[in-house]
């Protein structure tokens, strides 16, 4: 189905209480600040209104985009023909054990971190400078300072390419570097159960102060970015190899190597989906041509097939 004005009138009949959007622009909803209209943005408010979407919209033959924070995304600046599924609204929490804290996929990682914090449970420290979901860093194995989601995720609740309900836990979360058993599927993460340890409130707040301080400090988050734009490399890391190839401060229109962080490409101003692109291949073509070493993106593309 592609007439997306029927296909938002037949969403609006069955699911009324949902908040829909026509022609919503991304770069509103994406920490780049990059993006042109998405041809529907839906924000569900419940694990069951998403369910009940993703099924309305596998009968009628769509495949949306379900997003959470828009932290890591380069998304067209054309019109964007795809459902866009936003899970902010999907963020409750409860405590199942003493040692166990059960969150809903569209709850920040900052926000899930000090609620662990809350309860005075430690182990997820190092999330509360991912600008992420929880939904998003249990699918991409997010991590930070030292720590990973795959040292707290116990379980994680989906929806499959069916839209039914499933878990996996333990090994069959095949976690590693910035992967997950639910990358470059079709599956979509409702909620996790994060296992942590009893610690003492005032060392995890500490901790958490430091970990914040570190980040305003190192990375450039006065100018929009979608965070680390390549994936480590086996060897050394993307930023000193991009810093070692004079590429610190590189432009390309609006689009920058970020003078305070290598690692990070950010928008300078006005910087297009194109720009942010042909920077990226600039990058890659020289640090390839002076190391040897071919940089992967971090950063997810987003643009019409």
């Amino acid at each position: 189905m592609s007439d997306f004005s029927l296909l938002a009138d037949d969403i609006r009949q069955k699911l009324p209480a949902l908040e829909l959007r026509e022609n919503e622009p991304m770069k509103k909803h994406c920490s780049f600040k990059i993006g042109g209209p998405a041809a529907l943005y839906a924000l569900p408010g419940s694990v069951a209104e998403l369910q009940a979407l993703c099924a309305l919209l596998r009968e009628k033959g769509e495949r949306p985009l379900v997003i959470g924070n828009g932290t890591n995304l380069l998304v067209t600046d054309e019109t964007l023909r795809r459902v866009v599924i936003q899970t902010t609204g999907v963020a409750n929490a409860k405590r199942t054990s003493e040692t166990t804290v059960y969150v809903e996929a569209g709850m920040s990682l900052a926000r899930a971190a000090t609620l662990c914090a809350s309860y005075g449970l430690t182990g997820m420290e190092f999330a509360q400078g991912i600008p992420g979901t929880v939904g998003g860093g249990a699918s991409m194995n997010a991590g930070a300072y030292g720590g990973e989601m795959k040292q707290v995720l116990r379980s994680a609740a989906y929806l499959d390419g069916d839209v039914k309900t499933g878990v996996k836990a333990g090994q069959t979360l095949d976690l590693s570097y910035r992967h997950s058993a639910f990358s470059d599927t079709d599956c979509v993460v409702i909620g996790c159960e994060l296992q942590l340890q009893r610690g003492d409130p005032r060392e995890i707040d500490l901790k958490m102060r430091e970990l914040a301080e570190k980040r305003r400090s190192k990375q450039p988050l006065e100018l929009p970015s979608a965070g680390s734009t390549f994936k480590r490399p086996e060897t050394g890391y993307a930023a000193a190899l991009i810093e070692q190839c004079g590429l610190k401060g590189y432009a390309v229109g609006g689009a920058q190597v970020s003078e305070k962080h290598a690692g990070f490409v950010v928008n300078r101003g006005g910087a297009s989906f194109d720009d942010v692109q042909r920077l990226m291949a600039h990058i890659q073509e020289t640090v390839f041509a002076q190391t040897g070493v071919r940089l992967m993106p971090e950063v997810k593309i987003i643009k019409n097939d």
